[in-house]
């Protein structure tokens, strides 16, 4: 007796079980996934007090932010999606109307009280807010969003966050867009009666975890790092740490040779010197670099160097962004089976780090300013909010593509300068109002103003990766707008449009090259890519 026929499979159908296979032999290549704690949403709306020029008016500021529902100890907690809106009543419009402000931008700080058992420490959320037109009548609106401290803890126990006093720092405007007299406006505020505890907006379980400090020491108190401190992050497992080989030169026409290595891992040999062939597991030392030593790594631990230039179209001059540690934790790998293909997921986040501080090294920028005026200036690029890498890697056998954006908000600062050999007083607050800026092609889900750098690559099984992967690295692209200056000056001078129009505006072109990570918390991670003291070995090369 015969059976039934198989039906004969679609060509969609074998495609899809090519891209199965695929999947199946890359798995063993990709780092775990550890299990993600839920999130605890905010959204509070509270009563305060402020002072206005024209006396004393109650006030709602509402927060709304996300939290996870727990940590562990010695994990990064960090608030997500954080927003204050607060609306001033009608006698705050009537003391803009009456300096004839047409529009008005917002500068806001929350105090932000932490606890946890007999431990108290405070952080600051600062937003900034784009101008809006100041009505009419009725009430006054404004929505801020901006740095959000993260916070650490080495002990367990309960730590709560508690909202207390507020400020928001208006900078009116004319129709004309000409400042106003006096140019800005101080509003504080206390809080009002809150009977239902609403001020209290987020109580995290902080739970046990690995101990880091020897046996009977006290427990610190919760520490609120400034955005430059490094970030910890609970204990994942490790990647995978079959990099072993020492890096192998491309051929001419640019495909890389050597052996294979996954899609996710593998040194680039375009992205920094070479290990010593002639010496097989005896990489050579690491060339002069800024020290990039994460503290208190996790076993979801990177680490890499980035180096590249950065054009100023209005000076028609590109300039180098000096050799910068980036440090960030891997987050937890996502598979997603989409109609082109399956994809992989991978996130991580971090931020630079120099000396303690969130930031680039000081670096000179020399530049013809309006043409003809030789210009010397001592800059950073200082971090205001965290760096995001999310790598998606489409598993279209038998080549599959990747597709990554790095996401940072940053200001450039100005420290100090020079016009035609004589020094131009900048003061200590010289910096944008806001951070660089790029396209956003997910405004909803990345909100506010950051840069975007975009990288793609391919990797095909048992090949080594072209382009850019999270883990390899290789090169990063994005157009920054950069915005206003303000703060630049001393003894009186204001220099804020002077340098905006020297510098601001749109279509500046970003090329970063980015080293293969270092996998930090990992022992066994390779002699090619680590340092004896977890540091990354290899150092890229900038590139025009």
């Amino acid at each position: 007796m015969r059976g039934p026929r198989p039906t004969p499979r679609s060509p969609r159908t074998r495609a899809r079980g090519a891209t199965i296979a695929a999947f199946v032999a890359l798995a063993p290549l990709l780092p775990a996934a550890a299990v993600a704690a839920g999130t605890l949403k905010v959204d509070a709306a509270l009563p305060y007090v402020c002072a206005l020029p024209s006396g004393e008016r109650p006030a709602t500021v509402r927060i709304t932010a996300a939290f996870p529902e727990r940590a562990a100890v010695g994990e990064e907690i960090r608030p997500t999606d954080v927003t204050t809106t607060v609306e001033l009543p009608p006698a705050a419009v009537a003391d803009l109307v009456a300096l004839k402000a047409a529009t008005v931008r917002a500068e806001s700080r929350l105090t932000v009280a932490v606890a946890q058992n007999e431990q108290r420490a405070e952080a600051v959320w600062n937003g900034t807010a784009q101008p809006v037109p100041v009505p009419t009548e009725g009430p006054l609106t404004l929505t801020t969003t901006g740095d959000v401290p993260s916070l650490t803890t080495d002990t367990a126990g309960e730590m709560t966050l508690t909202a207390g006093a507020f400020a928001v720092d208006l900078a009116p405007a004319g129709a004309d867009g000409a400042a106003t007299d006096p140019p800005s406006l101080a509003v504080t505020c206390v809080p009002g009666d809150d009977p239902e505890g609403r001020a209290r907006l987020a109580a995290v379980p902080v739970g046990a975890a690995v101990p880091t400090g020897e046996p009977g020491t006290p427990p610190p108190s919760p520490t609120v790092p400034s955005p430059s401190a490094p970030v910890t992050g609970l204990p994942r497992p490790s990647l995978p740490t079959d990099r072993t080989a020492p890096a192998k030169p491309r051929t001419a026409e640019g495909a890389p040779s050597g052996t294979p290595r996954g899609p996710l891992v593998g040194p680039r040999t375009d992205a920094g010197p070479a290990a010593d062939e002639e010496a097989p597991g005896t990489p050579e030392p690491r060339p002069d670099a800024p020290p990039c030593v994460t503290e208190k790594p996790t076993p979801a631990s990177l680490s890499a160097y980035i180096v590249g230039y950065s054009n100023v179209r209005k000076l028609n001059g590109a300039n180098l962004i000096p050799l910068s540690c980036i440090q960030v934790e891997q987050g937890l790998i996502e598979f997603v089976e989409r109609p082109d293909a399956f994809h992989v997921i991978t996130p991580a986040e971090g931020g630079l780090s120099y000396q303690g501080r969130r930031q680039t090294p000081p670096f000179k920028a020399t530049f013809l300013t309006f043409g003809f005026v030789p210009t010397t200036a001592t800059v950073i690029l200082e971090q205001v909010g965290p760096l995001t890498m999310r790598g998606d890697m489409a598993l279209t056998f038998p080549v599959n593509t990747a597709l990554a954006h790095v996401r940072v908000p940053v200001v450039l600062r100005v420290l100090d300068a020079e016009v035609n050999g004589t020094p131009l007083e900048v003061g200590p607050s010289c910096r944008t109002e806001s951070p660089l800026k790029s396209v956003e092609p997910e405004p909803d889900k990345y909100p506010g103003d950051h840069l975007v750098l975009v990288g793609r690559g391919e990797y095909e099984y048992g090949q080594d990766s072209k382009g850019y992967l999270v883990l390899d690295g290789g090169p990063l692209t994005g157009e920054a707008f950069i915005p206003a200056f303000t703060g630049c000056g001393a003894d009186g001078e204001n220099i804020d449009r002077l340098l905006t129009a020297a510098i601001s505006g749109p279509g500046n072109y970003i090329k970063q090259i980015q080293s293969p990570v270092c996998s930090v918390g990992v022992p066994e991670a390779p002699a090619e890519l680590c340092t004896e003291d977890r540091q990354p070995r290899q150092i890229p090369k900038p590139e025009r």
